[in-house]
């Protein structure tokens, strides 16, 4: 039987056992339904009974509508093919099917196994040294409910049965092969052995994984997180899971990789939406960017919310018995400055400055009965207080010299320059300081990303407001579920079980720190490369980093050294930019070879939106995929002008800073040169930029300064 036969009889045979399991999920969709519509009857039921046995029975109908939910809600989920993979073993007869989701006939037998089930293990770890007793291991691309087509590997070659068919070859180098969308696919179907160690590794402490681009890093780190939530959903899933990305670009690219495998109760979320109620889109500059992430600024900071808040009240007056009792400017500083200096946040100590300023006033009315040669006992000066205490006059002049404080308000006032001079002395330069004002002072884009952890430090530096009334149960700290079994968490939760932070190298100390308040419980996946990293001080934003886990925090390291994604041509040319700065071993392997090298094309600074719009244009008639264009960031506006006129959805033009993460079939990358000059790190920006592609790389350039030529 001829090659092409035999492939099409297994996709035959192997789509008898996918239609089996289709018709099992619409069992169960259908059971999953009729519980739901059972648990609303019990609702409406309730309404009819007595009072004493409602919360009874509206307690039972939530709980059928919440698991007949959350059961519809993994079961809808969207799978580019359920079942990809199949074992077939020395010791039994029968084979195991591996996919997404783990399934079960009416007989409770498993029709198919989740990749995440000790059983599934061997489809990743088993190879032909230590088969584990797998004869033959099976690939299974399918398109929903479709199979298209079936790849093998051998691992017991001398065990194979005369009647076992062996067809195909390579089936990762296939899947490197495929067109991209616009949204991060799992990689279930093709992880590594190397990659699934990393996966199913233990779950405490934190687990940093380093690698080059295209070595899978990210799509480990989400895979380790659904790993971690099947094994250990009692332990880690009540807290819950969160992904901390660098850009908003970058989330919505990964967006829908843990969806696909049945995990919804994980937050993904950019480091300028880390602070709830803020969110910040744009960089600062990169000279500006290092000074707001420096540790430098907690001393700044620290300063500001003591220094007397702008427009209070400079003279406290009150007629006590006849008598006028008053506190100059310099009086009520010094009051300010002995309440702050006792400790505690300022928003939580109001009621200890009242009484500071209820003490000063006594001792003046003291020092008026001494003059007077009148006597002046510890009655009389408990007397003073209480009525002074009582009084609304003295509580409205609180309320306006002692301001609730807030982050926003506190980092806006930096925006004067005496006022940000006085709190950055020692600690930043004239220069520095010059920077932060003009940044400070503008408003006109809202925050950056640098100035939301800045905002998150102020939150924990002046504290919350007490609340005069008792709190209610909405300020608990239990998580809520909604019906779909997602989690409605308190503000600035704190209490996750588990943090995934990808592109760790870039995070500043600020950051570390933001990020930090909300793990104090919390196990970590840290995902990151140095050779990428543009955070310039590595040794502060490492100390800042280990403080954040723990300093007890059981550590583990894994390298990734496999480039999967670009062709070996493109990374050789990427590689060129960096050969001075990257350590031995740091850059990776790249395995794949497609006999197209990138294309270098000197063009005239004057030519740059012709040749932009043309590159774009030629790479999308040449691809079936993503086509990127990647250009500094101040370029950005102009670059998405000039490809306008292209009209076509797989297209996106990206800035240097938000590319990392992200993967095109093909890359224009415009000026080289400029990615360089705003970056801190030099090259490695460039670096970033340049592994972008899986497929094609047009690199349009005005000088040859950036080969170093």
């Amino acid at each position: 039987m001829s090659e092409p036969r035999v492939r099409r009889a297994e996709i035959a045979l192997e789509q008898t056992h996918v239609d089996r399991v289709y018709a099992r999920l619409g069992e169960l969709r259908d059971h999953a339904e009729q519980m739901r519509s059972k648990g609303y009857e019990i609702g409406h039921g309730a309404q009819q009974e007595a009072v004493f046995e409602q919360a009874s029975m509206l307690f039972e109908r939530d709980m059928m509508v919440f698991h007949a939910n959350k059961t519809l809600h993994t079961l809808d989920a969207e799978y580019e093919g359920l079942v990809f993979g199949r074992l077939d073993y020395a010791s039994s007869g029968e084979p195991i099917y591996v996919g997404r989701l783990g399934v079960r006939d009416a007989d409770f037998n498993n029709v198919v196994t989740d990749w995440r089930a000790p059983a599934a293990a061997p489809f990743y770890q088993a190879t032909a040294q230590e088969p584990m007793e797998v004869i033959r291991r099976r690939v299974i691309r399918c398109s929903g409910a479709e199979v298209l087509d079936v790849d093998d590997d051998v691992l017991m070659a001398s065990a194979v049965p005369d009647d076992m068919v062996i067809v195909g070859e390579g089936a990762l180098m296939a899947a490197l092969g495929r067109a991209k969308g616009d949204r991060m696919r799992d990689i279930v179907a093709t992880i590594q052995k190397e990659q699934d160690d990393i996966i199913r590794a233990p779950w405490r402490g934190v687990t940093k994984i380093t690698g080059g681009p295209g070595t899978g890093k990210t799509a480990v780190a989400l895979h380790r997180a659904a790993y971690l939530l099947y094994r250990h959903r009692r332990r880690l899933g009540g807290a819950g899971v969160l992904v901390v990305g660098p850009s908003g670009v970058f989330t919505t690219y990964i967006s829908r990789v843990l969806p696909a495998m049945g995990e919804t109760d994980v937050e993904l979320r950019a480091l300028g939406e880390v602070l709830d109620g803020v969110t910040a889109e744009h960089a600062d500059p990169a000279p500006v960017a290092a000074i707001k992430g420096s540790l430098r600024m907690r001393k700044l900071l620290q300063r500001a919310i003591r220094d007397t808040p702008p427009g209070v009240p400079t003279r406290l007056r009150m007629v006590y018995r006849g008598e006028v009792l008053t506190l100059e400017r310099d009086a009520l500083e010094r009051v300010r400055k002995r309440v702050l200096a006792s400790g505690g946040q300022p928003n939580r100590i109001r009621v200890r400055a009242a009484e500071a300023l209820l003490e000063a006033l006594a001792d003046v009315a003291e020092q008026a009965a001494r003059d007077d040669g009148t006597a002046f006992s510890a009655t009389t000066r408990a007397e003073l207080i209480t009525e002074l205490g009582d009084r609304m006059d003295f509580h409205r002049f609180v309320v306006v010299w002692w301001p609730v404080l807030y982050p926003d308000e506190v980092l806006g006032w930096l925006g004067d320059p005496a006022r940000l001079t006085k709190a950055a002395r020692k600690a930043l330069t004239s220069d520095e300081v010059a920077l932060l004002t003009t940044s400070f002072a503008d408003r006109s884009r809202g925050y950056s990303v640098g100035d939301i952890a800045l905002l998150d430090e102020l939150r924990v530096l002046v504290g919350k407001p007490r609340r005069r009334r008792r709190a209610d149960s909405a300020e608990a700290t239990e998580p809520e579920r909604t019906e779909h079994g997602r989690h409605h968490r308190p503000e600035h939760y704190d209490e996750y079980s588990h943090i995934v932070v990808d592109e760790s190298q870039d995070l500043s100390p600020m950051q570390w720190r933001m990020v930090g308040r909300r793990g104090k419980y919390a196990s970590w996946t840290v995902v990151g490369d140095p050779v990428q990293s543009s955070w310039p001080d590595t040794e502060e934003a490492e100390a800042a980093a280990s403080e954040a886990f723990g300093v007890s925090a059981l550590r583990r390291r894994y390298r990734l050294r496999t480039n999967y994604r670009n062709s070996a041509e493109i990374f050789d040319l990427a590689a060129r930019v960096v050969a001075d700065t990257a350590a031995p071993g740091e850059l990776p392997h790249a395995v794949r070879r497609t006999g197209t090298d990138p294309e270098v094309r000197d063009i005239d600074v004057d030519e740059l939106k012709t040749a932009v719009a043309g590159a774009a244009d030629g790479l999308l008639r040449s691809v079936d995929g993503t086509v990127g264009v990647i250009s500094a960031m101040e370029r950005v506006p102009h670059v998405e002008k000039w490809v306008s006129t292209l009209a076509d959805e797989r297209l996106k033009v990206v800035g240097s800073l938000d590319c990392k993460g992200l993967e095109y079939d093909a890359v224009v990358l415009v000026e080289p040169s400029e990615l360089i000059a705003e970056s801190t790190t030099g090259n490695r920006l460039l670096y970033v930029a340049l592994t972008r592609a899986t497929q094609r790389l047009v690199v349009l350039a005005s000088d040859r300064d950036w080969l170093g030529e």
